[in-house]
């Protein structure tokens, strides 16, 4: 099966441009494609894992990407999606962030002459000269037709600054630089960067001419590849020191049935064959899909070892029989300690597993919280540095949040 075809099998591929022109050039292994990452972070999260996949599958099938990082656009904040004014970034905060974005990329797509590339647009975003700008980029749009974007109804009742208003033309202009230094002739994005993307093509055309041809394709339900980065305690993250390998590896061991397989087709690089058998399990083969699932994501991740060592965690505390040894730790320090003890809630704000000792309290309260399994039913319950510096001390919150406490 052809790249295309498979991306289309996937369910990769939603709105495009010139379908037959791009299905030509990313199968025959000529398309020199980008897709944004905006450093609002110093790690990846799993809302970018649709896009790092795809950009693995098309490289390894001849085409090349470039990582665009918004060191530039960075600092304004694309107003899609979102109900605020962002927070503004120092540029140091935005290069610190633009690096540590390549060193997780690579465990996805290979940079080196050639290869892959990673691009900053402050390169030649940060430079302008204002006036000159204008005169040459911001002719070729119509406010019109910007405020007809979706990405700028959103925001219009709260209040759109003139700042964010200007996103869409440097998004543009990314797109310009990029087929002029680097012969880009495709964008990729989610399906709420559509309208900014058109706007990309269409100032290709209005200054190099018709004949210029820039493709653009959005991403199916990548919308939902972002909210999939969240959950109720905030991102989950590619750094393991902000996502430990369990953590995620958990995270996607717990999705719900109805989306396992279709995750499985979209993020995991199992052979279509495989996944169209799948698509038939039910009941409890679905779970057993779904520690494919984890333990394929996590090795892509963070290596098979880790995920090996998350998958013998998870059976240690659900199935029973395996070492502790890879549950993800925490550790109490002894100033946590009054008279050589520390009670429940101090435990679990000290592992991390709650952020104050009122959410700590409430957890206890509802029935929540277990100590080797016991449940602990006393707020005022208290351990010995002795007890919990064993090893074998195991803490859990709800059912799907353990840790391994021990004395630092």
């Amino acid at each position: 099966m052809e790249i295309f075809e498979e991306l289309q099998e996937r369910g990769l591929l939603a709105q495009l441009t010139d379908e037959a022109e791009i299905r030509e050039l990313v199968n025959d292994g000529k398309a020199t494609f980008y897709i944004g990452f905006d450093p609002t972070a110093d790690s990846l999260h799993v809302g970018h894992f649709m896009a790092l996949c795809l950009m693995k599958r098309l490289q390894m099938a001849g085409n090349r990407p470039i990582a665009l990082v918004g060191g530039g656009t960075g600092m304004i904040g694309d107003p899609s999606g979102r109900s605020d004014l962002r927070t503004m970034m120092t540029t140091e905060t935005i290069d610190y962030n633009c690096e540590c974005f390549r060193k997780q990329m690579s465990r996805f797509i290979e940079f080196g002459e050639g290869k892959a590339m990673m691009i900053n647009n402050a390169d030649w975003l940060r430079d302008l000269n204002y006036i000159d700008f204008i005169r040459d980029i911001g002719v070729c749009f119509s406010v019109n037709n910007m405020l007809r974007a979706e990405c700028y109804k959103q925001r219009m009742e709260k209040g759109l600054s003139f700042l964010e208003f200007n996103y869409m033309i440097m998004q543009s202009y990314d797109f310009l630089m990029l087929y002029q230094k680097y012969g880009c002739n495709m964008q990729f994005g989610g399906d709420d960067q559509w309208s900014n993307m058109l706007g990309g093509t269409e100032l290709i055309r209005k200054k190099l001419g018709k004949d210029a041809y820039a493709m653009t394709i959005t991403l199916l339900l990548n919308s939902e590849g972002k909210k999939m980065g969240k959950t109720q305690k905030g991102a989950v993250w590619l750094d393991p020191n902000k996502t430990t390998p369990y953590e995620f590896h958990q995270y996607w061991r717990n999705v719900g049935d109805a989306d396992v397989i279709k995750c499985i087709k979209m993020l995991t690089f199992l052979p279509l064959e495989q996944i169209r058998d799948m698509e038939k399990w039910q009941g409890e083969d679905l779970n057993q899909a779904k520690k494919i699932l984890a333990h394929e994501l996590t090795e892509l991740v963070h290596g098979k070892e880790e995920a090996d060592k998350a998958e013998e965690a998870a059976q240690a505390l659900f199935g029973g029989g395996a070492s502790l040894e890879n549950i993800p730790r925490a550790t109490i320090t002894d100033d946590r300690f009054t008279d050589d003890r520390i009670d429940i809630l101090g435990v679990l704000v000290a592992a991390g597993m709650v952020t104050s000792r009122s959410e700590a309290r409430r957890a206890v309260e509802q029935g929540g919280v277990s100590v080797n399994d016991e449940k602990v039913s006393d707020i005022s319950a208290s351990y010995t540095r002795d007890q919990i510096g064993s090893g074998d001390f195991i803490v859990k919150k709800g059912k799907k949040s353990f840790k391994r406490v021990m004395v630092e």
